[in-house]
């Protein structure tokens, strides 16, 4: 067996490949006598045991050990106070909203390393954490549609892209039993093991991606030019040729528009520049994972279609 199977199979997540047809995807209940119904899924690395909705409701009512309250999920909760409080002052105070708004996306990286120190990863902190990150990005998003109206559709866009690709891949992550969305094997698509199981790849392209939106919202406030000099970017030519190459651009051609442009450039928009590739790239990831779900899903309905087809 590959070495990429194993892994899989160890994390309990399982490609359309891998699914057992006689077994895979199947779901049985069984009950003890204290009518504790739980659910089975079968699949090629095991049985992975699933509580029915009505014990796990019961079971978070009559637990002694808060979830709601551990260490992880209290900074979620900070980020979606942070995150409120900068949609709050987003129209008027970019400086507070941009403060705001940075702090609750460092909270992000700082969530995860409380849990695993603390060992107290969850999924309600999963999914928490997922769910404040989709709605803080897509209400940034809908200020620009406002800030830029003939780009909306494209923001409209990447918030559809952004919900859509996380959702999925959350729902196939849960349904072929992974204990986490973030075990992807590289079988699966090597795209999204590496950028979900390197934590220092994960946090740039996040990051990036967050403050290339960030640079979109205070261009509509910073608008003053850094003052940038054209013979700055021409020092390796050394500074008697730049200054010639600079003078010598003739008013109207592309070369005297360029150096306009530098000399025009506001730091939201050249921080923007840097970072625009970083979000392109999150976009085509995000493409990647909802194409790479939908596969799982469909992998798993053909199975589950072959055992009703058997059965009759």
């Amino acid at each position: 067996m590959a070495r990429g199977s194993r892994n899989s199979q160890a994390a309990g997540q399982i490609s359309p490949d891998e699914v057992k047809p006689q077994r895979a995807g199947s779901v049985s209940r069984t009950s003890s006598g204290n009518s504790v119904m739980k659910r089975t899924l079968q699949t090629n690395g095991g049985n992975h045991e699933m509580l029915d909705s009505q014990v796990a409701t019961r079971k978070a009512n009559e637990a002694q050990e808060n979830v709601f309250l551990f260490v992880p999920n209290l900074i979620g909760y900070a980020r979606i106070v942070l995150a409120a409080l900068s949609l709050y002052y987003m129209k008027s105070q970019p400086k507070t909203c941009t403060f705001l708004y940075g702090i609750s996306c460092l909270l992000d990286a700082a969530d995860g390393v409380a849990a695993r120190r603390l060992g107290q990863a969850t999924k309600f902190g999963a999914v928490l954490d997922m769910v404040t990150d989709r709605c803080t990005t897509a209400c940034l998003l809908c200020f620009l549609t406002t800030a830029y109206p003939r780009c909306a559709i494209i923001f409209q866009g990447l918030i559809t892209l952004d919900f859509s690709s996380h959702y999925i891949h959350m729902y196939s992550s849960l349904i072929t039993g992974s204990s986490s969305h973030k075990l992807v094997t590289s079988d699966v698509s090597w795209i999204l093991w590496y950028y979900y199981n390197d934590s220092r790849t994960l946090f740039f392209y996040c990051a990036g991606n967050e403050l290339f939106f960030v640079c979109l919202y205070l261009m509509d406030f910073y608008q003053t030019p850094l003052g940038l000099r054209p013979e700055w970017l021409l020092w390796p030519l050394g500074s008697g040729v730049a200054s010639s190459i600079v003078r010598s651009a003739s008013k109207g051609t592309t070369q005297r528009m360029i150096f306009d442009i530098i000399e025009s450039l506001t730091w939201p928009q050249i921080v923007g520049f840097i970072t625009f590739p970083i979000c392109f790239i999150k976009q085509i990831i995000n493409a990647v994972q909802f194409w790479k779900a939908a596969k799982v899903l469909v992998g798993i309905d053909l199975v589950e279609r072959e055992q009703k087809r058997r059965k009759k």
